[in-house]
């Protein structure tokens, strides 16, 4: 795979990971996130946006 094509599916990846943490928290949609048997709090999504977002830009950044 070349490193473009790479940076593109993960730069897609990760913005509709960052979509659905802004849904969560914008919407305040009962979606329930266990993991391990912890129940992961709403306020937790604003954590996963920032990642998220962030790895979406740096991909979209190094793509050109």
């Amino acid at each position: 795979m070349k490193q473009k094509t790479y940076l593109k599916v993960s730069g897609l990846i990760f913005t509709v990971v960052a979509i659905f943490h802004l849904l969560r928290l914008v919407l305040g949609i009962g979606w329930d996130i266990n993991v391990a048997g912890w129940n992961v709090p709403g306020w937790f999504s604003l954590v996963g946006l920032a990642v998220a977002g962030y790895l979406a830009y740096a991909a979209y950044k190094l793509m050109k």
